[in-house]
């Protein structure tokens, strides 16, 4: 299901200001989750609580989509549905918008058959949106998603969609210079789906979905689910994604991925690990009180090492919520700043003028100097990954010339990894001349690669 939370994520600085456009960055700061992912959580919650009994189903998807959607109010949901989520008595109000079709992933995921996936759809979807319209366009999301995680073809999931929901008679670059905002299931669910029909893989889907313009967010979401059950996730997009989500929205993906696991895919597009592996490696664990720790041995000075076996480790998401206090203290710390400034601009006048206008002016040197002084994890990349010669040459002449270097197996593949300062960049670069002349280069690696490369190399 993160697949609808990265579309969402990504399309959600779109949904207003349309770009028309297949190039733009897929993450930045703008970037947020909207009512999108929080009801698909919603959903998933309620899955997972309901098991294989469906009876407590719809109960339990009320009680989870008024209790996230209260938590995170702030979503952006729409007028009739807040005051749904706000409703001691909730009851459906016959809406057909999309806000079915976009929360419905995690029951494509779940369905163990066609039929399935249309009852739990059905189930999640009538306690809002009871209008025909509204149940068909959740319908078809679930259905195709069930369809995608089970491996039938493009031409199959179309054909079924075409005959059962939606005449897709049009293409993406038909439709986009004129089409417009449009929240209704029929006028966006069938736009969702032919961007995944169109699509080379998951990052093209939701790039195809949010240049259609429209409901940037929603319609990425919607093919962003299908498109995970298609593809898969690729593991430096995910690894990007959970940045977004605070500690609770990790707790109910994570459960859930463990249920109900679908695939993430490296850099060859090669399905080498479920989303939940992926998820359990981030997640920090902890030792529950009262824990068998083994003592395996016995140093000098009553020293011992010790192991828990790792089924007795808990999962533990703070982490997630860290970065969000993080944010809160930076924001505090520049509150309290600025009104410091103003007290001392009124005692110091011209001369926190001159102060002021000296750190403008010398900014950008601060900064290329600290960026200078960073350190970077780096691979060494060679044109073929089964060069492992070239690998090891350039490695060797790296560690020649004093740079810290490690090689390893990674996914099956030698790689090569290089720790430089960026002022080191240029000169680590010209020690990359193998044999024959060829030159290697250097990519720049995520934290969460350069973390575990650090954790190889002990």
């Amino acid at each position: 299901m993160i697949g609808a939370i990265i579309g969402d994520i990504s399309g959600s600085r779109y949904e207003r200001r349309n770009h028309k456009s297949k190039d733009f960055p897929l993450f930045d700061k703008k970037c947020r989750l909207t009512d999108d992912s929080i009801m698909s959580l919603a959903v998933a919650k309620a899955i997972l609580e309901s098991g294989e009994d469906t009876k407590d189903l719809s109960h339990n998807a009320v009680v989870f989509m008024q209790g996230l959607g209260r938590i995170y109010s702030n979503a952006g949901y729409g007028g009739n549905f807040i005051r749904w989520i706000m409703n001691p008595e909730p009851e459906p109000y016959n809406s057909y918008g999309n806000g079915s079709a976009m929360r419905v992933g995690p029951c494509g995921f779940a369905a163990d058959s066609i039929d399935n996936a249309k009852e739990l759809s059905a189930l999640v979807t009538k306690v809002t949106h009871n209008h025909p319209e509204g149940m068909k366009g959740a319908e078809a999301i679930a259905v195709s998603i069930f369809m995608a995680k089970s491996g039938e073809s493009k031409e199959g999931i179309r054909r079924y969609i075409e005959d059962n929901y939606y005449n897709l008679d049009f293409t993406i670059d038909e439709i986009r210079d004129t089409y417009s905002f449009d929240v209704s299931c029929q006028g966006s669910v069938p736009v969702a789906l032919e961007a995944f029909f169109e699509s080379m893989d998951f990052e093209d889907a939701i790039r195809i979905a949010i240049s259609v313009g429209g409901d940037s967010d929603t319609i990425a979401a919607m093919a962003g689910s299908v498109a995970e059950a298609y593809y898969g996730i690729p593991e430096e997009i995910l690894s990007s994604a959970i940045d977004y989500l605070d500690a609770r929205q990790m707790e109910i993906l994570y459960y859930f991925e463990k249920e109900y696991p679908s695939k993430m895919i490296d850099e060859e597009g090669e399905a080498t690990a479920t989303i939940f592996e992926f998820l359990d490696y981030a997640v920090d664990k902890v030792i529950p009180a009262g824990t068998t720790i083994n003592v395996d041995e016995e140093y000098p000075d009553g020293m011992v090492h010790g192991y828990v076996d790792n089924d007795a480790m808990v999962p533990d998401f703070s982490s997630f919520d860290d970065k969000k206090g993080i944010a809160e203290d930076a924001k505090d710390m520049l509150a309290q700043a600025g009104a410091d400034a103003q007290r001392f601009a009124r005692k110091a006048g011209k001369g926190l003028f001159a102060a002021a206008k000296y750190a403008r002016d010398n900014i950008d040197a601060v900064v290329e100097k600290a960026e200078a002084n960073k350190e970077y994890c780096f691979e060494v990349m060679p044109n073929d990954r089964e060069d492992t010669e070239d690998i090891m040459q350039a490695v060797e002449q790296l560690k020649a010339n004093s740079f810290i270097t490690f090689v390893g197996i990674y996914k099956g593949d030698m790689r090569g990894y290089v720790f430089l300062k960026g002022k080191d960049v240029d000169s680590a670069q010209k020690c990359l001349i193998v044999s024959g002349g060829r030159v290697l280069t250097l990519r720049k690696t995520d934290k969460r690669t350069a973390d575990k490369v650090k954790q190889l190399m002990k």
